[in-house]
């Protein structure tokens, strides 16, 4: 029977995720704005918090403004913001 500290050892390492340059437990590594559990690698940073890269990374720092194409005939437009 395994001894409660390396079973708990076990355990952790098997959960353990490295992100942002640290190591963190599977389930504490979450989005700061909705909480949703993130993978390593698979998220998006902002001053060293982590954040799922749609919605909420992209709501909170992506570019600002509407997504207006305007069409100058056939398949050619511009930038409208």
């Amino acid at each position: 029977v395994p001894q409660p500290q390396l079973t708990h050892f076990l355990s952790t390492a098997a959960e353990k995720v490295t992100s942002l340059g640290k190591d963190w437990h599977r389930p504490c590594l979450r989005c700061e704005k909705c909480n949703k559990t993130l993978t390593s690698g698979g998220h998006a940073e902002h001053d060293g918090k982590p954040y799922c890269n749609h919605p909420c990374y992209a709501a909170l720092f992506g570019p600002k403004g509407g997504c207006l194409w305007r069409g100058r005939g056939g398949s050619e437009g511009a930038w409208a913001p």
